[in-house]
């Protein structure tokens, strides 16, 4: 399924964007970015230096860079293209994109002359800070001073184009580079566009480029294979993925790491254990070591499967052939054990980690976080909350619900709110499952006003409003008597343009059941098929248990013979209800058919 939309679109005409007026615009945006640097050398002596082949090896830190380029700018003779570019190149080095396009405006300003490599250094630091549009404009100077672009030059603008998602751009980019024979693509080349394809979802195209590849000179290698299968595989197409890789072992490609990586997780996934194993010792057949990723993934894949001693001793196997685990290792196998219930040894494992110098993420906090929270050791979780940020690390939004949730799961509204509040003042950004927690919360404990104002407060501030909010307090307002008020939230949606689903319908239903309203009820069952809401299982156990509570068993009875007709089954609570009325109803053919075809679900009514 494709994850794209081609979104920021540019025309690719800016290959003849005027090399003066790309400088003027570009140049205007991007302000010095090395005044911060002190023009002291910090020891470096850039005037003594040689300028031979590795002098820019000798420039240890931002500050020495800058100094030096001040000196050569200065100097007389200018020191060549080489010697400027060479410099540009270490700042890439350093990260220092900023500084890379400060110094190039200074050097245009300098009259110090560039060319095509200086160009293409460039053009790599703008697509790295996510102006390609500026790279492109660089691409019109490198056509009006007369430089050819390589294959490299291209390959990066179509890895940039890629990275902000202008996946039109970058395709329209590829195929001018192949029909106008702009430069030979490479290996490198074809794996960008392939990875791009797939990084969006659109597998397919990656697949007709893997296939254009074995029609020219060249030829796919383990790294589009591997890609392919790796995306193959999140998209659960496993018969797909293997299909792949059996033409390519069979196509003399030899598989690495990273394809049988892929391979082992996505069978992981689905549960195949057997067939992950064997993947996994062919590589050891072949001599194939796997690395850090591999073992992280059949640890995972075995404790949700809750196999944890067997992860155990995965463990111990990657300590023996001399991997070392790490922090993804270790919350993996933190995360079996708390889904088990266990979690003083998921707290060990932990431990563990510490003691053998593996520094936590914020991802193995949320982990243990969420085990004290489930076991409803709030004070526990409130303390490796607080130990968060004596560790270096930043809490983030997974950290701040699960505590909500927690708090809330043991009755501390007040500390939830609190935390709430300070989230806000905090400048946390709080997402969806932040506020439906919270509305959850307010809700389960009685706090019905609180949770209204919290919705309104939500209304007024959010651009987005999700459906799933007003569900939550519909069915609080339900549950606590004040069925006025659930009505007229629920003709509110409607006005609101939101998308009222099947959840929201059988809630109110359900609302409705429980004061005896059947005949509201039933108007809302027909509102739900006028609105292509059809109902389901549990609206038709929620409508029958209603009108058998109601009296009305010739309504219910109408239901039951519908609910037969279309395949659905009766919960437990539902034939619980019509076994108490066989001793008064026992000739009801209807009834003894609905008991015939019990197959109890256990399912929440109001789902």
């Amino acid at each position: 399924m494709k994850r794209n939309v081609c979104a920021h679109s540019f025309p690719l005409r800016t290959f003849l964007f005027s090399g003066g007026e790309a400088l003027k615009g570009i140049f205007s945006q991007f302000p010095s970015s090395t005044a911060r640097f002190n023009s002291a050398s910090n020891g470096f002596q850039s005037s003594k230096m040689r300028f031979d082949s590795g002098f820019a090896n000798n420039i240890k830190n931002v500050s020495d860079a800058v100094s030096l380029f001040r000196e050569m700018v200065q100097m007389r003779p200018s020191p060549s293209v080489i010697e400027f570019t060479q410099l540009l190149n270490r700042l890439v080095e350093f990260k220092q994109y900023l500084v890379v396009i400060s110094l190039f405006k200074e050097m245009c300003n300098s009259r110090i002359r560039v060319d095509d490599v200086t160009l293409s250094v460039v053009i790599n630091s703008f697509c790295l800070v996510g102006r390609v549009d500026f790279a492109f404009s660089i691409l019109g100077i490198f056509f009006k001073s007369g430089y050819c672009p390589s294959v490299i030059t291209f390959s990066t603008l179509l890895r940039g184009l890629f990275s902000q998602n202008r996946v039109c751009d970058a395709q329209e980019l590829f195929k001018k580079i192949v029909n106008e024979k702009l430069c030979e693509p490479t290996e490198v080349t074809y794996g960008i566009v392939i990875d791009g394809l797939c990084k969006i979802g659109n597998t397919s195209a990656a697949i007709k480029i893997l296939r254009f590849m074995e029609s020219g000179m060249c030829k796919p290698n383990v790294i589009s294979y591997s890609t392919i299968i790796d995306n193959l595989c999140k998209d659960q197409m496993h018969d797909e993925a293997l299909a792949f890789f059996k033409e390519m072992v069979g196509k003399g490609i030899a598989p690495d790491v990273v394809t049988y990586n892929s391979l082992i997780h996505g069978l992981c996934n689905i549960g195949k254990w057997e067939e992950a194993m064997k993947f996994f010792n062919e590589m050891l057949k072949f001599k194939l070591s796997p690395n850090v990723v591999t073992f992280s993934i059949l640890i995972d894949g075995l404790c949700k499967e809750g196999k944890i001693e067997e992860a155990e001793l995965i463990v111990k196997i990657m300590i023996q052939r001399g991997e070392k685990p790490d922090a993804v290792t270790y919350g993996a196998l933190m995360d079996g054990y708390c889904l088990l219930g266990r979690i003083e040894e998921a707290r060990g494992v932990f431990d563990r980690m510490l003691s053998l110098g593996v520094d936590p993420s914020i991802q193995t906090y949320n982990i243990l976080i969420n085990g004290y929270c489930k076991k409803k050791k709030i004070d526990a979780a409130m303390h490796l909350f607080r130990e968060i940020s004596q560790k270096g690390l930043i809490s983030d939004i997974v950290t701040y619900n699960t505590i909500l949730q927690g708090l809330f799961y043991v009755g501390r509204c007040v500390d939830a709110q609190e935390l709430f509040n300070k989230m806000k003042k905090d400048g946390q950004k709080l997402n969806i499952y932040t506020h439906g927690i919270m509305l959850r919360g307010l809700t389960e404990n009685g706090h019905i006003d609180e949770a209204l104002s919290l919705l309104y407060m939500i209304e007024n501030n959010e651009q987005h409003l999700s459906s799933s909010w007003y569900n939550v307090i519909i069915h609080g307002l339900c549950q606590h008597g004040k069925l006025d008020d659930a009505r007229a939230i629920f003709n509110t949606l409607f006005l609101k343009g939101l998308d009222v689903d099947k959840i929201t319908f059988n809630t109110m239903i359900t609302g409705l059941c429980s004061r005896g309203l059947l005949k509201e009820a039933t108007e809302l069952i027909t509102k739900m098929k006028e609105n292509c809401c059809y109902p389901n299982e549990a609206t038709y156990n929620i409508i029958v248990q209603g009108c058998l509570k109601g009296g009305e068993h010739a309504d219910a009875l109408m239901y039951l013979t519908e609910m037969d007709r279309r395949g659905f089954l009766l919960h437990v609570s539902t034939c619980t209800n019509i076994l108490e009325l066989l001793p008064s109803k026992g000739n009801d053919h209807i009834l003894h058919k609905a008991i015939q075809n019990f197959n109890p679900i256990e399912k929440p009514t109001s789902c």
